[in-house]
């Protein structure tokens, strides 16, 4: 059953419609969540025997089974069709082995190809589960043994990447133990796997996006909010409107529709994990969210960041981090006498939230904070780094209004990227695009408490090549915004661009350029890269990068898995609109972008 969000339809039909959704997320949302997932759990516990999951839901092994089938899901008194692992959503958690070769049969039971990528995880290229670049896909009653060596530890995770599958549930974690002792270990271990869920299929968003590109922007600027200072002032919102951009177009897709979830929970369903005081407890964090970047943090109690993408950091302490798609984080905090603290993942547009509680014993609930003003964007997220220039003591009706006309013009100008393919999708060009590595997430600028950024992040081991890039290649992310029309260099993926060309082996520096007002976590199947930040043995090896609006990233990447493989913003319906290419590596590739 799939509930619309439309108002049509009587009142009557609708107070029973909320019934039954009431009664179905108590049936249907519980039904699906595996053991692993589920609320009141006490964990993984580390003890003499190594590591124990609490309860079953987990799979490990050489030798693991999936199937992949439709079901429902219902949260928050809404249901909707879903895509289901071996029955449940969140999808078994898998444990695996450093060390081992592990052999993963996936049973397709859909009326649809299907597949599942193994996000992080550093594989043979025919075993990365990408239809159309690195295998033909799971078509329906099929099996596919994907059978790969487990080449590393860390948190990671696996989805989907055949339609909108994993917006509607096929999504799942992985922990990999090491082979040896793990100096990351704690005495007890969560798995959070954070989401986004709208009874509103992603095909329908994507149509209602592509008629009104800000159709869940339910925080717009107000006459009100102008009147009582809380928005831009007058000089700016003239600036933004001759631009014909909006300064709270932060997520197309917004809490307006979406439930966000932890282990599949609302925050109504309160997912509860246990500890005891004086515990150090490891948090794996894991952004499976298929359009929402999440402010993550535990109001009165610190974070320590020990790892990254699967990779292992030297401690940072923090109270928030922001959290793209696709990427993974691990926490250790060591909670203190209180009863319960608040899990708090809030979307970046600050639109809604979900809240979930550590708690000493099962049954409590953590207060649940009340969201925090929406931000709005700036120059600088343009690509125009100001230098925090107010605008709102211009004179709009002189030459201050001709010069924002010329930065309108610079912005559309094809000599700062002459790489990128111009024409309707592309509305702007960053004319000044900054390294903002050490720059706060957009909307938490100005917190008052410490942010997490990429530039504090530092590798624990030694980067295993250090050599110099012998080459660098701009890679530009590029969009019509009010069109929705998303792409690389120009180009969407479906006018199939000549692949990004690498020789095996060789050593490049890549520039990411975002030329759109809206962050972008970019993704590089098949390898780590280092960020550009720091000296070149300690740069944090990462899979995933959120590129800010109008900046610029760099990062260096050995080229040492030969093939071809997918490289894309994991923002779902950014990827399907084509904000994708191919990277090739090859042995004879010389070729440069």
């Amino acid at each position: 059953m799939t509930f619309s969000d439309s108002p049509a339809g009587s009142l009557f039909h609708r107070r029973h419609v909320l019934a039954l959704g009431a009664t179905l997320a108590g049936s249907l949302g519980s039904g699906l969540l595996p053991a692993w997932a589920r609320s009141g759990t006490h964990g993984l516990v580390h003890g003499r025997g190594g590591v124990v999951a609490a309860g079953s839901g987990v799979l490990s092994g050489e030798d693991i089974a999936l199937e992949i089938a439709e079901g429902q899901f219902a949260t928050g008194g809404r249901s909707a069709h879903a895509v289901t692992v071996n029955g449940t959503l969140p999808a078994p958690l898998l444990r695996l082995q450093e060390g081992r070769t592990v052999r993963i049969s996936v049973a397709n039971r859909l009326r649809e190809q299907t597949s599942i990528h193994w996000h992080g995880l550093l594989v043979p290229f025919q075993m990365d589960g990408v239809p159309g670049i690195s295998f033909p896909g799971i078509d329906p009653g099929d099996t596919f043994v994907y059978e790969f060596p487990v080449r590393h530890s860390g948190t990671f995770w696996y989805h989907s990447h055949s339609g909108m599958q994993e917006a509607v549930g096929l999504y799942g974690p992985i922990v990999i133990d090491p082979e040896s002792d793990d100096p990351l270990a704690c005495e007890r271990e969560h798995v959070l796997v954070l989401s986004d869920w709208s009874p509103i299929h992603p095909h329908e968003q994507m149509r209602r996006l592509k008629m009104q590109s800000g159709y869940f922007n339910r925080q717009r600027q107000t006459l009100a909010g102008l009147l009582a200072g809380e928005d831009q002032p007058l000089a700016d919102r003239l600036a933004w409107a001759r631009m014909r951009m909006d300064a709270t177009d932060i997520a197309d897709v917004t809490g307006s529709t979406y439930s966000f979830l932890v282990n599949g929970h609302g925050t109504a369903e309160n997912w509860t994990g246990l500890f005891q005081p004086g515990e150090r407890v490891r948090l794996r964090v894991i952004n499976a969210s298929s359009m929402t970047n999440f402010n993550f943090r535990i109001p009165g109690l610190p974070l320590t960041v020990v790892a990254s993408d699967g990779n292992a950091v030297k401690p940072v302490e923090t109270d928030e981090v922001q959290i793209a798609i696709a990427e993974t984080y691990d926490f250790i905090v060591e909670p203190g006498s209180a009863e319960t603290y608040a899990i708090v993942a809030e979307a970046i547009d600050r639109s809604g939230l979900v809240r979930a509680t550590l708690a000493r014993q099962p049954g409590l609930s953590a207060t649940i904070p009340t969201l925090r003003e929406r931000p709005i964007l700036t120059m600088r997220d343009m690509g125009m780094d100001m230098g925090g220039m107010d605008m709102s003591g211009m004179d709009m009706s002189g030459k201050e209004t001709h010069g924002m006309a010329d930065h309108s013009m610079s912005m559309r100008d094809p000599s700062v990227a002459p790489g990128v393919k111009m024409g309707p999708g592309v509305a702007m060009l960053s004319p000044m695009p900054v390294d903002r590595l050490a720059d706060r997430p957009t909307g938490l600028e100005d917190v008052g408490h410490r942010v997490l950024t990429y530039a504090q992040l530092r590798s624990r081991d030694p980067n295993p090549d250090q050599r110099t890039p012998s080459r660098q290649i701009d890679v530009h992310l590029t969009a019509n915004m009010e069109r929705y029309m998303w792409s690389i260099d120009g180009k969407s993926m479906s006018e199939n661009p000549e692949p990004i060309a690498f020789q095996l082996g060789e050593r490049v520096r890549v520039n990411l350029i975002n030329d759109t007002m809206m962050p972008h976590p970019i993704h590089l199947h098949g390898h780590f890269f280092e960020l550009v930040s720091g000296q070149p043995g300690d740069r944090v090896r990462k899979h995933t990068v959120n590129v800010l609006p109008g900046g610029k990233v760099a990062f260096d990447l050995t080229a040492d898995a030969e093939g071809d493989w997918a490289f894309h913003c994991h923002m779902l319906l950014h990827m399907h609109a084509g904000m994708m290419r191919v990277v090739t590596v090859r042995r004879d590739t010389a070729g440069e972008e």
